[in-house]
């Protein structure tokens, strides 16, 4: 689908706040077109998107992407002033659950996963996250697969934090091998993680397949620790699955997620782990 016939993303009926920045643009876009005495369709005509497209976005029924904004600061001799929208646009087209997360993230001194179904988000390549969202049944639309891989991609912006948080992974195994997307993202996706665990803040661990049972066998664990003391974690098999601050199931979470980094390969091993199934793709 061209970037022509979708100048932007589906609005998330459930995000409040999305909503409202949206229907917000949309208002003043519709202002700043009727003032410079422009119907829609000849809006639409010089922006280059159709009629339709322009009233979705006016009506606060679409999101629109920057190009869109430019072109249309442009057109209204906006000055600039339509084109500074993005910086509250750009927030609004991830989702509301990614947003919460990556927030959580932005804030945490200290980030623990485990993972045994899929590699985190935090260490997928686009081509990677973009085979992993697309094999989603029923199927997303090719407008929320843009946008839920932007979201995801976005979220890897915490390795740039200053100060850098101190982030640990452990994945399964069987997730490095895998051919998600085919050989070449594959490989692709093996030298990212080689890579992201040479960063000063970051330790990655390789789970091995023929290892004991471990706590982790029953999901994904992650733990989040902040600056002030205080934490959140989650497993999936635990708690109902659901995020926690109680210190005593915080206590529980730590104590499974650190018996899975003792039994994970250890950093330097798990590197040549990575190195010599990449030798083999």
């Amino acid at each position: 689908m061209s970037e022509v016939a979708e100048p932007g993303w589906e609005v998330d009926p459930d995000d409040d706040w999305g909503v409202a920045v949206v229907a917000t643009v949309g208002r003043q876009l519709k202002l700043r077109r009727e003032a410079a005495g422009l119907r829609a369709a000849e809006f639409g005509e010089v922006v280059g998107y159709g009629e339709d497209m322009v009233y979705k976005v006016e009506g606060g029924k679409r999101i629109p992407r920057q190009e869109y904004l430019n072109r249309a600061d442009e057109v209204l001799g906006a000055g600039g002033q339509v084109s500074a929208m993005w910086e509250d646009v750009k927030r609004v087209r991830y989702p509301k659950k990614v947003r919460e997360l990556a927030k959580l993230e932005g804030q945490a001194a200290e980030i623990g996963v485990y993972v045994c179904n899929s590699i985190s988000g935090l260490l997928q390549t686009a081509e990677h996250a973009r085979a992993l969202i697309e094999a989603a049944q029923p199927p997303y639309s090719p407008d929320d697969v843009d946008r839920m891989v932007t979201a995801r991609l976005a979220r890897q912006s915490v390795f740039e934090r200053d100060p850098a948080p101190s982030v640990h992974f452990v994945l399964e195994e069987t997730l490095l091998r895998r051919p998600v997307g085919g050989t070449m993202v594959q490989q692709r996706q093996l030298a990212r993680l080689l890579e992201v665990g040479r960063f000063r803040n970051v330790t990655l661990q390789i789970m091995p397949t023929d290892t004991d049972a471990h706590p982790g066998l029953d999901g994904r664990i992650e733990l989040l620790k902040f600056p002030d003391g205080t934490a959140v974690g989650r497993a999936e098999g635990m708690f109902n699955g659901r995020p926690t601050t109680d210190p005593k199931q915080l206590r529980v979470i730590e104590l499974q997620y650190g018996t899975i980094r003792a039994q994970a390969f250890s950093p330097r091993e798990s590197s040549a782990f990575i190195e010599q199934l990449l030798g083999e793709t």
